[in-house]
């Protein structure tokens, strides 16, 4: 569904009282509601088991919601699911790589699934590959990269078909500092361009150095939303970390707290 040249342009995702309810019972998303504009950097924190992976494999046809709407660009995520996933590259938690493929097969396939031309993937895949410092790995097999490196291929990967909506599900897990402050970089150039990013990720300072928008999810439900700053101001705490721990019942573990108990110690 487009949008007229009159009317605003439609959200890059647009969740309305989504449910997701398990055979055994489990309920994973309780009537949800969430938009994010066409262009934001927007990062979902919530603690483990709250309800983000679902949220995600809803929204990418990874899972079936029970009830309420998924809406990608203004493509229904179920019943326009060709239009709507076609606009969404996700780069998932889990290492989820062919390792009998290279670095290069990867990429080329993917963009062939995505219906890409041969010219087209490669002049993409030599993109891609130079802006992950990949270019050297190409004819390597998956299997035989690092951890950093696979993390890079499945950013590229998500990339491939040049996206409107990049979907990041902790991108950063386990990858030293140089390579967290690299994929910041990348993201942050690539959301430039007008690419609208969904991030999640237990990393606190990674959403308030990159997120505009943060909503917090907790019990399948979404518990608040806004800026760091108006997240702080709402939770009655000075940063978006002891906000954080507010919402997951951990205040005591706030550095304000630990500073003081050291202090007392001595």
């Amino acid at each position: 569904m487009q949008s007229s040249p009159s009317s605003p342009p439609a959200p890059a995702l647009q969740i309305t009282d989504l449910v997701k309810r398990y055979p055994t019972g489990t309920e994973a998303l309780k009537g949800v509601s969430l938009e994010i504009a066409d262009g934001e950097f927007f990062g979902l924190l919530g603690p483990n088991g709250a309800g983000k992976s679902t949220l995600i494999h809803c929204s990418t046809g990874l899972a079936n919601p029970t009830s309420g709407s998924i809406r990608i660009f203004g493509n229904d995520a179920v019943n326009d699911y060709r239009e709507a996933r076609e606009a969404v590259g996700l780069a998932p938690q889990d290492i989820n790589l062919d390792w009998f493929l290279t670095v290069e097969e990867t990429l080329d396939l993917h963009g062939g699934y995505f219906g890409m031309g041969k010219r087209e993937r490669r002049e993409r895949v030599d993109e891609l590959l130079e802006s992950f410092s990949l270019t050297e790995k190409r004819n390597d097999r998956t299997r035989e990269l690092s951890g950093g490196m696979k993390r890079r291929v499945i950013l590229a990967r998500a990339l491939m078909h040049k996206p409107r909506l990049l979907i990041l599900d902790e991108p950063t897990a386990g990858v030293d500092v140089e390579l967290r402050l690299e994929l910041w970089h990348y993201v942050q150039q690539v959301n430039t361009e007008g690419t609208t990013i969904l991030l999640t990720t237990h990393y606190l300072e990674e959403a308030e150095q990159l997120c505009s928008r943060i909503a917090f999810i907790n019990g399948g439900e979404i518990v608040d939303h806004g800026s760091s700053d108006e997240l702080a101001e709402r939770f009655g705490v000075g940063s978006l970390e002891d906000a954080y721990l507010e919402l997951v019942g951990r205040k005591e573990l706030s550095r304000a707290h630990v500073g003081g108990d050291l202090e007392d110690a001595q």
